[in-house]
């Protein structure tokens, strides 16, 4: 909703600054100065408003969520911890800068998810 009042309000300005100073060409009327002035004051008003709006759910925050495919040969029954051996769950992978990071909740020891070559 923000967007569309900007962009009204834009449009508005640019109008009412060619309002204006057409009026100061060789063709124009003096009445034209009072509807550009009106049309560039509507649209700082608008900007205005606009700017005061709280954003909204959508804008605010948004969640995420986000599905973990494990990569190669990792079947979750038999997932255990490389130090420990205890075993994990998939709430103990976790997406951290775009790899799958694990954190054992046993010993804590915290390791990035390797991908086994296919061949």
């Amino acid at each position: 909703m923000k967007t569309i009042g900007y962009i009204a309000a834009a449009i508005l300005i640019f109008f009412g600054v060619l309002f204006i100073w057409g009026a100061f060409s060789p063709d124009g009327s003096v009445g034209w100065i009072p509807v550009g002035v009106i049309s560039v004051g509507i649209g700082f008003a608008i900007i205005w408003f606009v700017g005061r709006q709280k954003p909204s759910n959508q804008e605010a925050g948004q969640n995420v969520t986000l599905n973990i495919d494990l990569p190669g040969n990792v079947s979750l029954d038999t997932f255990k911890c490389q130090s420990c051996g205890g075993s994990l769950t998939p709430e103990n992978v976790k997406m951290v800068a775009g790899a799958p990071v694990v954190t054992c909740p046993y010993c804590h020891t915290t390791y990035q998810l390797t991908e086994e070559p296919k061949w």
